[in-house]
């Protein structure tokens, strides 16, 4: 099993927490307060392509 990693934006406090992992080339995201919920599954490439446009603010 691969580690979750919480996104270093997340805050401390409880909000907006969004961990992630890779497993055979995908990644997985979820929400750190509802795990319950389970998570969504990206291929890598188009997980890197979503976080490019999200830093260069074209979302």
């Amino acid at each position: 099993m691969h580690t979750w990693r919480k996104s270093s934006y997340s805050e401390g406090h409880g909000g907006n927490c969004v961990e992630c992992r890779t497993d055979q080339g995908r990644v997985h995201v979820r929400d750190t307060r509802h795990r319950e919920y389970g998570s969504l599954a990206f291929p890598a490439p188009e997980w890197r392509a979503f976080l490019a446009a999200a830093r260069n603010r074209e979302l």
